[in-house]
């Protein structure tokens, strides 16, 4: 990882925000790539889920899928977020060091290590130690010879409360331990393997840490009943509207950008003529006032979402959902996250929120969850609880009047139904997608020249090609300058051309695998006796020589345009 943010810095990226002040925790600037970079990724999904839903698939219905296109306020009227619940539920426990005053999440307290061979693998030996929020972390050790029957219990076996592990560890692992199995050593030196399991006590850790301070030690200092019990904080942001701010006038930054779509989607089905089912999609800024930002830009303070709304008949609900969640675990790969390091993980039906009816996350592997997965995307079946909640709090009516369904009248057409319509709603974070794409295209290979590049997709690479004169003189220039303006007519909306007659040809070549360019063309001394280029591939550091007047055809079909 460290590897990986040094390059984003490096070729510009990812940067620091404020980075000359010193920075501010939980904020990053995207540099010239990183834009790029995330406007492309950003425009994909745009395009495959707005313009040209699902790739113009069908759905459950037999009919095209429809999306329709948003664009809300990131402050609201305040009673959005009372009537969602943000305002009173949402919050975090909190935990100072009284020491250190360093700041952790309570619940996010204990890690879980599963041994399941090696010296100290006796069945029921429980060994205690903090989950450390700053990497490495110190892993609590459950021992047990066989997950089915694992229970998680602290300390010495009392207040033994039994945790359903082997249904989690299925769930991780497919029920295959070996992709998972790693050697492990614990704190006094015994060694075995073991069983990783990126899961966290939550809610439960949070109570036993209130109840329990003096047995906890500091992840910061190591001595117990260093730390203040827990206390809920509010993740949202608080300003204030006008010029008198009073506390009338609060207001909050969105933690969401789901709500906005919620509180017009009555305005959405009356303008315009739209039938059940169908979403709305937007992407948009949000903002959490996290704890603890970390892992680069995985958890941040401000970050950008990509949310569809898919509103449905409670009756198709659950084919919905299951066309959503397979569709977008299939999305992902197709520009670039496949193979181990993604996974598509269904919660367990104590994980789901009291309103969920069926809740998926696709999940990624990203260097500093390995040999676990952390959250991507999330596609949830979220009942009618949004709209049920807005239309108590607001007063509004936001019932869906179907006219295809109900009883028969005695002409034999239906007498219409109303009702609140069922949503299910994949949710992204586009932040998150942008660092997957990184931790996926970074490649390491010794035996080039360069030994680092990035192997985007090129749908989703920020600059599409790059023309260079092989040196800068002789006529080559022009050729390049005329070869470089004809890729920009065609692809200059899709992502950067790179020019530079400047410095070995090696080590522009370099500069473009770094910024993960996936094709080169050289003008040499043969293209000016015989009108021919060579092309460089990424990926593989071949060369082969192709006619000038194919250069433009040729990026095209690469890039599927």
């Amino acid at each position: 990882m460290d590897d990986i943010m040094s390059l984003c810095k490096r070729r510009g990226f990812i940067y620091q925000a404020s980075e000359i002040y010193g920075g501010i925790n939980g904020f990053w600037d995207y540099g010239p790539l990183g834009t790029m970079l995330k406007r492309n990724l950003r425009e994909a999904w745009w395009q495959d889920v707005v313009m040209m839903p699902c790739w113009g698939r069908k759905g459950p219905d037999g009919e095209p899928v429809t999306n329709l296109p948003l664009d809300t306020c990131i402050i609201q009227n305040p009673k959005v977020w009372e009537a969602s619940g943000h305002v009173a539920g949402f919050n975090d426990p909190m935990v100072d060091d009284k020491e250190t005053k360093q700041r952790f999440r309570a619940d996010h307290l204990f890690g879980l290590f599963v041994c399941i061979s090696g010296d100290y693998a006796k069945d029921g030996l429980i060994r205690l130690v903090a989950f450390m929020t700053k990497v490495p972390p110190v892993r609590t050790v459950v021992a047990s010879s066989s997950h089915e029957a694992l229970e998680l219990a602290l300390a010495d076996r009392k207040a033994m409360k039994p945790y359903k592990l082997g249904a989690v560890l299925d769930r991780i692992t497919g029920g295959d331990e070996s992709s998972t199995i790693i050697e492990v050593e614990d704190k006094d030196g015994a060694k075995g393997f073991g069983l990783f399991v990126p899961v966290y006590a939550g809610k439960w850790g949070t109570e036993y840490l209130r109840s329990n301070p003096q047995l906890i030690p500091s992840p910061f200092s190591g001595k117990s009943g260093s730390l203040t019990e827990p206390r809920a904080f509010n993740l949202m942001f608080k300003t204030f509207i006008g010029a008198t701010a009073g506390a009338d006038d609060i207001a909050y930054l969105r933690p969401e950008t789901a709500q906005g779509i919620f509180v017009n989607f009555k305005n959405v089905v009356d303008t315009n003529r739209v039938k059940v089912p169908f979403g709305i999609a937007q992407t948009g800024k949000a903002f959490r006032n996290e704890v603890t930002p970390r892992n680069f830009t995985y958890r941040s303070r401000e970050f950008e979402q990509m949310e569809i709304e898919f509103f449905c008949h409670e009756s198709q609900a659950m084919d919905w959902y299951a066309f959503w969640r397979d569709w977008r675990m299939e999305w992902w790969k197709s520009i670039g996250l496949g193979g181990e390091n993604i996974i598509l993980r269904e919660h367990a039906a104590d994980e789901l929120a009291h309103y969920s009816k069926a809740t998926s996350d696709i999940e990624y592997r990203f260097p500093f969850t390995a040999p676990g997965f952390g959250e991507l995307e999330g596609i949830a079946y979220r009942g009618n609880f949004d709209l049920t909640q807005h239309q108590k709090h607001s007063g509004a009516k936001l019932e869906y009047n179907d006219t295809t369904r109900g009883e028969l009248a005695a002409n034999g057409q239906p007498k219409g139904e109303r009702y609140l319509p069922h949503v299910i709603e994949p949710s992204a974070g586009l932040d998150r997608g942008v660092l997957a794409l990184l931790c996926e295209a970074y490649t390491k290979d010794a035996s080039r020249a360069s030994p680092e590049f990035m192997k985007f997709h090129p749908r989703i690479a920020p600059i599409k090609a790059a023309v260079f004169p092989l040196v800068n003189k002789d006529g080559m220039p022009e050729v390049a300058e005329k070869l470089h303006a004809d890729l920009m007519k065609k692809f200059g909306r899709t992502g950067l051309i790179e020019t530079d007659p400047k410095q070995s040809i090696g080590k522009r070549y370099a500069r473009m695998d770094e910024a993960g360019c996936p094709f080169c063309f050289t003008i040499d001394g043969e293209t000016l006796t015989n009108q021919t280029v060579t092309v460089r591939d990424r990926d593989t550091g071949g060369q082969e020589r192709i006619a000038l007047n194919t250069v433009v055809s040729f990026v095209s079909e690469k890039l599927g345009m």
